[in-house]
């Protein structure tokens, strides 16, 4: 992510110099090679951009998992399936979104830096997020990915299959839980490093167990607050 965004003219933060600036209003649709509008390259940012991402906020799972490998019948193949299966379905999400980002390239939604060209797109982005973590949805989500040694206790298998298929239970719910973040990469810039790298931090936060239920609800107040924010501030000066 860091040499792609150096090969787009990026600062650290996701400020475009000039090329950068030329690249963002290049047309997807030109007979050239542009990695962010070739699905292949784009996909391999986003999977490994998940993968950096994700790992932090899989640790509370893996130590929990490991506790059960000493006081239980768990197998360190059934620890590496676990692994394995919250991966594959983070892969998976990783083609669902970079799908995405085409479909709003071509569709002239976002720019090629993958930053939403409308502030009422990247408004709605923050309020739907935001409005997101109050839901049932989010509670449940949130609540397997914040205490996963409740989800082994409950849907329990043995091996190295019996792990990736609960690698994959826990993935699903990590998905459910934080796709709102992976997809405000399209408000502040999925090349940004210091807007994704917030998010990570976040999601980090999310997990941990002192403060993970009290964090939630406060950064949606945040996220609704900061979409009302940008629009009212683009209906009063125009942008």
């Amino acid at each position: 992510m860091f040499q792609m965004s150096r090969d787009m003219n990026l600062d650290w933060i996701g400020r475009p110099g000039p090329i950068g600036r030329a690249m963002a209003a290049m047309d997807p649709r030109m007979d050239m090679y542009m990695p962010m509008a070739e699905f292949t390259p784009l996909f391999w940012m986003w999977a490994i951009m998940m993968a950096a991402m994700m790992l932090p906020t899989l640790v509370p799972t893996l130590r929990s998992y490991d506790d059960l490998v000493r006081s239980a019948n768990g197998t360190r193949a059934g620890w590496l399936g676990v692994l394995l299966g919250y991966f594959l379905v983070w892969v998976g999400f990783a083609s669902v979104i970079t799908g995405l980002q085409l479909a709003l390239l071509f569709g002239g939604a976002i720019d090629m830096l993958g930053i939403a060209k409308s502030p009422y797109l990247a408004a709605g982005l923050l309020m739907v997020v935001g409005a997101f973590q109050f839901t049932r949805a989010k509670e449940v989500c949130h609540g397997v990915c914040h205490a996963p040694m409740t989800y082994f206790l409950g849907h329990w298998r043995t091996g190295f299959a019996g792990g990736m298929r609960m690698g994959l239970g826990l993935g699903a719910f990590c998905v459910g839980c934080c796709w709102g973040f992976m997809a405000l990469g399209f408000v502040g810039g999925v090349m940004s490093l210091l807007w994704m790298g917030l998010a990570t931090l976040f999601m980090v936060f999310e997990k941990l167990p002192q403060i993970g239920h009290a964090v939630t609800r406060p950064m949606g107040f945040v996220l609704i607050s900061g979409g009302l924010a940008l629009l009212v501030h683009h209906i009063a000066y125009g942008g």
